[in-house]
């Protein structure tokens, strides 16, 4: 197989897994995130275990021109880029008004707009390609406003929002996008977010990326707009479109009060 596909995020958590599942798969692979060494170490298990192509750039995705530089060096790898998966993101928890604004704005730079620049980027690549697909991460956030949470859900509605837009806007090229929605799954999410007092809470209903990523390449590849991995996910985003907004963030709101 020739075909590459191209990963952010893609040193741990659903990132990881997916990377090793498309590399199981016998896809070639270009991975990019934060840190050298862990993107040495998954590259070097793929490659002992999987023998497919392998290599990575360690890159500060929330930095200017960040999304220039992946794309450039994704084009000087292959010209046989046959996925995008936008993995790369993270939430930071507390009220608006007293989280600092760089933070939060850090935060969107990395959760909006590098999926945004690097589709628009490598889309021309894609299109090229007799079949491609693009999937973009969000999250059951994505269904509700969620106070203590207002700027990360919001960034998974526009996600969920701009994918199914530009799904439709290339229902007639050879680009196939869909829209990955987990809800708690077993990552490093919590603790970066600074919900570690939650712990006990989240064990309760996480899943694991292993699940999460298998769900959401299978959705991929069906062809699916919008993934929602587990029964009770689907059950609590079903909700969450269908009754009273504030009854819903009230809900919302209490699950994250300490």
């Amino acid at each position: 197989m020739t075909e590459y596909a191209l990963i952010t995020g893609a040193s741990k958590g659903i990132g990881k897994s997916i990377a090793l599942l498309l590399a199981k798969a016998g896809y070639n692979l270009l991975l990019v995130a934060r840190s050298a060494s862990a993107l040495e170490e998954l590259s070097s298990l793929i490659q002992r275990e999987y023998h497919v192509n392998v290599s990575f750039l360690a890159i500060d995705l929330s930095s200017s021109a960040a999304t220039e530089d992946v794309a450039r060096w994704c084009l000087s790898k292959t010209s046989d880029l046959t996925v995008l998966i936008n993995n790369a993101g993270y939430g930071v928890w507390g009220t608006f008004s007293d989280l600092p604004l760089s933070e939060q704005m850090n935060m969107l730079q990395l959760n909006i707009n590098t999926v945004v620049e690097l589709s628009h980027h490598l889309l021309p690549l894609l299109k090229q390609q007799q079949q491609a697909y693009i999937l973009n991460i969000a999250s059951t956030a994505a269904y509700q406003a969620l106070p203590t949470f207002s700027l990360y859900a919001a960034s998974k509605t526009f996600i969920l929002n701009f994918s199914r837009a530009i799904r439709y806007e290339l229902r007639n090229s050879t680009v196939r996008v869909s829209c990955l929605c987990p809800g708690p799954t077993d990552t490093a999410f919590a603790s970066r977010a600074g919900l570690d007092a939650f712990a006990d809470l989240a064990e309760k209903f996480n899943m694991s990326p292993e699940e999460v990523a298998q769900t959401g390449l299978k959705g991929m590849f069906s062809n699916k707009a919008e993934i929602i991995p587990g029964f009770m996910n689907k059950v609590s985003s079903f909700f969450a479109r269908h009754l009273p907004k504030p009854l819903v963030e009230r809900v919302g709101a209490g699950l994250y009060t300490r």
